[in-house]
């Protein structure tokens, strides 16, 4: 990693991208810190304290909901947008023409989802200072000016996020949200750093060995992440040769590589939210119902771990049925003269598709599960708190893959020669 970036900088223009990629997340850091005028900042830090779900939304945004600045809403609208507008291409025959009409349909998908992001932002603003009862002004006009605000940031951290990925290096979008993670866990990294000192000058020893099995326990998280993501299982091609003409084409042998994990965090994101929204519903309708649902079905039983994770198994099997096509996967083969050894073509191939997908799917399921659930298991079994959730962990390791992964592309690209060098 350290050797690619060395590497990169010595490059004009990876070194311009690098340098440009740095100042926008710079400028959005800053950003961050600007509170939103209108706004009682302490009834939200309260409401986080208090409510698992919006405790969840900042940890997303990098402690900026808790502080409630202009970028309180970070680029999550554009994600749900995203996300929305992803589940519709499939569901609305138009929109599924349109993604598919090349690069004009994908730039209208596009601006849709821009103008969705910026509705969907000022809607979950007013609605969250609203409920929250953070609005200091107390009037209408008030609550819109907020709305107003916090819809700019979200546009705005929209406009970095695309600035990023046409004029930098990765993804934009991934790496606002990577930087807001990244921050947060500096953030108690160093709080942690000061318990160990603190704890070791008073003599305390207990919890050093407590925070020692925080950081193994870490590492061997981020090592398995590390190896998913970039695991994928190579399904085998075999193109005839075929004559056009007096040339021969075809016979080369190639793979479809599948990724292990291709659902991402979604499941993670979806199970997290629905089991935390019943919970934040009670707590304003009632005192005890709440309690109830903390004591019996809260993130610390073991009710909570089993349900969790067959919401992740059952929204990573959702979310591999409506992305992965295995007829039309086993037609393209067919059209273009290959096929899979050992397997005929046609209903066989979609078959063997079939099946390997559903054991690729199963066993990534099981992996978000251990990942997002492990975090809550150690608490229970050995009293230690994690301070990461594992949908921060994945979002923030998968981002940092991915961006290396461009940047060495990018290294490849210009250290080719070509064929008469």
């Amino acid at each position: 990693m350290f050797e690619t970036l060395k590497n990169a900088w010595k490059i004009p223009d990876l070194r311009k991208k690098l340098l440009y990629t740095l100042a926008m997340l710079l400028l959005y850091r800053l950003l961050c810190f600007i509170p939103t005028p209108g706004v009682d900042a302490s009834k939200i830090a309260e409401a986080v304290n208090r409510y698992d779900l919006l405790n969840y939304m900042s940890i997303m945004t990098g402690s900026q909901f808790a502080n409630y600045t202009i970028m309180a809403m970070g680029i999550t609208p554009y994600i749900n947008s995203s996300i929305i507008m992803q589940l519709l291409c499939v569901a609305i025959p138009k929109l599924e023409e349109l993604n598919k009409s090349g690069e004009e349909g994908r730039k209208k998908i596009a601006q849709i989802t821009r103008y969705v992001t910026i509705g969907l932002g000022f809607i979950q603003a007013v609605a969250l200072t609203y409920g929250l009862r953070a609005d200091a002004t107390g009037s209408f006009l008030g609550l819109i000016a907020i709305g107003f605000c916090l819809a700019a940031g979200t546009a705005l951290a929209m406009w970095i996020g695309e600035r990023i990925t046409e004029k930098g290096i990765g993804n934009g979008v991934s790496l606002l949200i990577f930087a807001g993670i990244v921050a947060r866990f500096a953030s108690s990294f160093a709080g942690g750093v000061v318990n160990v000192v603190n704890n070791i000058a008073s003599g305390t020893f207990l919890p050093v060995l407590g925070s020692l099995a925080v950081v193994v326990i870490s590492l061997a998280l981020i090592v398995g992440v590390v190896l998913v993501d970039m695991a994928e299982r190579r399904i085998p091609v075999q193109y005839a040769k075929r004559m056009v003409g007096r040339k021969m084409y075809g016979g080369q042998s190639t793979h479809i590589p599948i990724k292990l994990n291709a659902s991402g965090v979604l499941p993670l994101i979806f199970a997290s939210a629905i089991m935390q929204f019943p919970g934040t519903i009670l707590q304003f309708i009632s005192a005890n119902a709440a309690n109830w649902w903390t004591d019996h079905l809260g993130s610390s039983t073991w009710w909570y771990i089993a349900i969790n994770c067959l919401l992740i198994l059952g929204f990573t099997f959702f979310y591999s049925s409506i992305t992965f096509n295995p007829k039309e996967m086993a037609e393209n083969i067919q059209n273009n003269g290959g096929l899979i050894p050992g397997i005929r073509q046609g209903k066989a191939t979609v078959d063997y598709i079939t099946k390997i997908n559903h054991r690729i799917t199963l066993f990534g399921a099981l992996f978000l599960a251990v990942l997002s659930l492990l975090p809550n298991v150690v608490y229970k079994v050995a009293g230690v708190q994690l301070a990461f959730a594992g949908s921060s962990l994945l979002i923030a390791v998968s981002v940092a893959v991915e961006t290396a992964r461009t940047l060495e592309s990018q290294l490849l690209m210009r250290h080719y020669k070509g064929f008469l060098k």
